[in-house]
């Protein structure tokens, strides 16, 4: 399940610095930037949809008791 979330949060941080890269690689020219656009809201969209699927992924792991909270030690 670890290595599930890791790769799924590094697929956030890939998706979100490939929108970064197609918002700073704009034509110059004055040619239409629709091309980028659509491409950075894809990939902001992808980022989204992934960040929602993990967090349904670890509220049904915890559903189905595959993990359990631990929580911060109180008894000291």
């Amino acid at each position: 399940m670890t290595i599930i979330i890791a790769i799924a949060l590094i697929a956030i941080l890939g998706a979100l610095a490939s929108a970064g890269v197609f918002m700073l690689k704009r034509p110059k020219d004055g040619s239409s930037p629709d091309q980028a656009d659509k491409r950075m809201a894809r990939a902001l969209a992808v980022r989204v949809g992934l960040s929602v699927a993990i967090f349904l992924l670890i509220l049904l792991a915890w559903k189905m008791g595959w993990i359990s909270p631990k929580g911060l030690p109180t008894n000291r």
